[in-house]
């Protein structure tokens, strides 16, 4: 891939916040938000911003146990939900960048492939 079809580190800060590249790297952004490692990816873009953000509660003056348990009061939710809205985020993402949302599942529908074929050959193809 070639570094125009790849953002520079300020698009990539931005990208990762919500801002849409120019259609040049839509290779870039399609391999980002549905390569290997898409969800890993999109948990650190949640994580890292979530910490900062929970950072100054280390600066109230008390125990470690009472840091721990106000940051995981926080955070815990956050890649809770981080991890139930992958899919939907990624989706979204995709189709900001004029790109199919199906993409999303593209690579369990080819790791499936082999079961639905010979779920067709077995019992035929599905009613509508």
């Amino acid at each position: 891939m070639s570094d125009a079809t790849r953002p520079n580190a300020l698009q990539y800060i931005g990208y990762s916040y919500g801002k849409v590249l120019p259609p040049s790297m839509r290779d870039w952004v399609r391999n980002d938000l549905v390569g290997k490692g898409a969800q890993r990816r999109v948990f650190f873009r949640v994580a890292i911003p979530a910490l900062l953000i929970l950072a100054p509660l280390w600066l109230i003056p008390t125990t470690v146990y009472m840091h721990l348990a106000m940051t995981a009061l926080l955070f815990v939710p956050c890649l809770y939900f981080t991890h139930a809205l992958h899919k939907i985020y990624r989706a979204h993402r995709l189709r900001q960048h004029g790109l199919d949302p199906e993409l999303v599942d593209e690579a369990a529908r080819q790791r499936h492939a082999a079961i639905h074929d010979e779920y067709n050959k077995r019992y035929g193809p599905p009613q509508n």
